[in-house]
């Protein structure tokens, strides 16, 4: 692999917040992924490390970044406006650091679905597809669908990376929601992830494993993207 630069960021998300960010940049990248993060956990939580880490083997820039609340030590989420200019920010910022890159956003559950309402509401400068990693479609223990309604609002080629265990999203309401976004929508599946995409000892696979088929996924799909919008 080349050389891949790591550097700490901050960004500006309007005259009174700054959030904090990490940019990891191979030097030949041509694609970059504004990677959220989940409600729980900030952008150097071991997951997204490995994540973020696992692109830039695979020659995939990436802009992790804080949102306002994980920044100021807060448990609860910003409001979904907040949280939305924050994507937007965090965009901007990678567009000017990675300007000969195509630019990919979404992020892990919270991350990703906020990013997908901003997108919705209002296309994301320079944005040419949208990726979750474990999209929240419901709470846990109560099913429903209606967290995905803005996604049929977005016209951008859209990665869903889900486990068939995911307790945010029963593969029995996901399924029917990506194939109404078709051909727009892609599903990736890997067997017995839960939301944290971990995987029981029994499946005869360790996290380490499916991070590997997840990584392998989204740089599949990401080529893909960008080969089409270059075309």
């Amino acid at each position: 692999m080349d050389k891949t630069d790591r550097q700490a960021l901050t960004i500006d998300v309007d005259a009174a917040q700054q959030v904090s960010a990490l940019l990891l940049k191979p030097n030949d990248a041509t694609i970059c992924f504004v990677f959220a993060h989940g409600a729980g956990a900030g952008m150097a939580h071991g997951f997204m490390e490995s994540f973020a880490q696992g692109l830039a083997q695979r020659g995939i820039a990436n802009l992790r970044y804080q949102f306002g609340y994980m920044e100021r030590g807060s448990k609860r989420p910003d409001p979904p406006a907040v949280a939305q200019q924050t994507v937007r920010a965090a965009v901007a910022e990678a567009a000017r650091q990675c300007p000969t890159c195509r630019l990919i956003a979404g992020g892990k559950s919270f991350g990703g679905r906020m990013t997908s309402q901003a997108q919705a509401a209002s296309p994301l400068d320079g944005v040419v597809g949208l990726a979750f990693v474990g999209f929240p479609l419901h709470p846990a223990g109560k099913p429903g669908t209606e967290r995905a309604d803005h996604l049929r609002r977005i016209d951008l080629p859209m990665l869903f990376l889900q486990g068939t265990r995911d307790e945010l999203a029963t593969l029995e309401l996901l399924q029917p929601v990506v194939d109404g976004l078709a051909p727009q929508a892609t599903l990736a599946t890997f067997d017995d992830a839960d939301h944290s995409f971990h995987v029981r000892a029994r499946s005869g696979r360790n996290d380490a494993q499916v991070m590997e088929s997840m990584l392998d996924a989204f740089a599949r799909w990401a080529e893909g993207i960008a080969n089409r919008t270059t075309a």
